[in-house]
């Protein structure tokens, strides 16, 4: 006897989720209030001092909080409730970013206000990430994790543009007042929008220091084959990226002005928005893990074709299908979710998103310096080709972790199993 096929999961079954819709509300919320926080404050600084670096430390205070709070914090939302830990971070940021609009503060008092505030930023996203596979279940966790991941670079893209004109017509300490507004609203949808669940992971007497923590995270994710190569996966971000960079420089480079730039940032996100929903939708789960690994290779690979010095039109093409390939991240998130024990879930996500965040920010630093010296195409060349190789490794390790057409390509083990066996750190899969 056939067992009847079910039907798949649309995007309108996803935003049917009550719980879902909170949460999503409360993304976009959060992230373009700190895109809001940070071109805001750094926009001050340069007004107050004139000064490129104290502007260029300003901006940094937004990126190295990441480092403290992936390893230090990000397990709070897995020693506490997931939806507590997400409202206090929220009310939290809309304290500190409520004390910067209060008159005369000085200016190293409102870079480590800021400091602060994207320091909760990492135990809020992985808490947001622990909790997603909790409410949705199966491919529409597939479904979910794109409109969020779609939703989160969108929102970075409007509340950066935003910030600047709002600052342009408003001034700096309105926008600030309206971006503590952001965060308490961010608490309101996730407070009355979300159920309560327990932690997941129990807190017992004579627990470990943070330290301690930290390393038995990273003990989880790169003691285990599998979860190891996942996460590596995920950060050849810092490759492909590259061109965002170095976007001003190879604009300029090609008798662009800012316009030319835009377009160069623009043409990541649109078609990285356009690819996301589409391969999550129409390309079947099993084929999404089997497709990984070729794909990943792609996104840098074809960057290595701005060696030819291609003019703009052909560079915002190439440019496109990178991000485009990049698409590989939804089936790499999905295959981490699943090994990771639900009691380690939002610690092994913080590490992750650490590593996404700061090695973008080395990637663009080490490249704008090199770019200095040598052209802005090559440099991109370049990096595509080392991320390439580093791509076709990785696609070689998860070959013999997860075989093509395997169960865990399948995506059919079931996650309890796979958590089980994810804690079996120090060995491979």
């Amino acid at each position: 006897m056939k067992t009847a096929v079910p039907p798949r999961a649309t995007f309108r079954d996803v935003f049917a989720v009550p719980e879902f819709r909170a949460l999503w509300f409360s993304e976009i919320l959060s992230v373009a209030g700190d895109r809001l926080a940070l071109v805001a404050l750094t926009l001050l600084v340069f007004d107050r001092t004139g000064s490129s670096l104290l502007t260029a430390v300003a901006y940094a205070s937004g990126y190295l909080p990441w480092v403290i709070g992936g390893l230090f914090l990000a397990d709070l939302a897995d020693r506490y409730p997931r939806r507590s830990v997400m409202v206090a971070c929220d009310l939290v940021r809309a304290v500190l970013v409520a004390v910067m609009v209060t008159p005369r503060v000085p200016i190293v008092a409102l870079v480590a206000l800021l400091f602060a505030t994207t320091m909760f930023a990492p135990p809020f996203e992985s808490a947001r990430a622990a909790i997603t596979p909790d409410i949705l279940a199966g491919e529409q966790y597939a479904l979910g994790t794109a409109v969020i991941q779609t939703t989160f670079l969108a929102a970075q893209v409007v509340g950066a543009a935003g910030a600047g004109v709002a600052v342009a017509f408003i001034h700096v300490r309105p926008v600030l007042v309206i971006d503590a507004g952001t965060f308490a609203l961010s608490a309101l949808f996730i407070g009355l929008g979300t159920r309560h669940r327990p932690a997941a992971a129990r807190r017992e007497a004579g627990q470990s220091s943070a330290l301690g923590r930290a390393r038995d995270g990273f003990a989880l994710v790169f003691g285990n084959r599998a979860l190891r190569t996942l996460l590596l996966f995920g950060w050849l971000v810092m490759f492909y990226t590259v061109p965002e960079g170095i976007a001003a420089p190879y604009a300029a480079k090609l008798g662009g002005g800012s316009i030319a730039t835009g377009l160069v940032l623009a043409s990541t996100a649109f078609s990285t928005t356009i690819a996301t929903p589409l391969f999550t939708r129409f390309v079947r789960p099993r084929r999404r893990i089997d497709l990984m690994g070729p794909l990943a290779v792609l996104t840098c690979a074809t960057l290595v074709l701005t060696a030819l010095r291609p003019g703009l039109a052909i560079s915002l093409v190439i440019f496109s299908l990178s991000a485009a390939f990049g698409i590989y991240q939804i089936a790499a998130n999905t295959a981490f979710v699943v090994r990771v024990p639900t009691e380690r879930r939002a610690q092994a996500f913080g590490i992750a998103n650490m590593g996404v965040v700061v090695g973008q920010g080395a990637a663009f630093v080490a490249a704008g310096a090199v770019t200095d010296f040598v052209a802005p195409a090559v440099v991109i060349a370049a990096w595509g080709g080392v991320g390439t190789a580093v791509a076709v490794i990785l696609t070689l390790n998860w070959r013999r972790v997860s075989p093509p057409g395997g169960r865990h390509a399948a995506g059919r083990r079931p996650a309890r199993a796979a958590a089980r066996s994810s804690v079996r750190l120090g060995g491979s899969q």
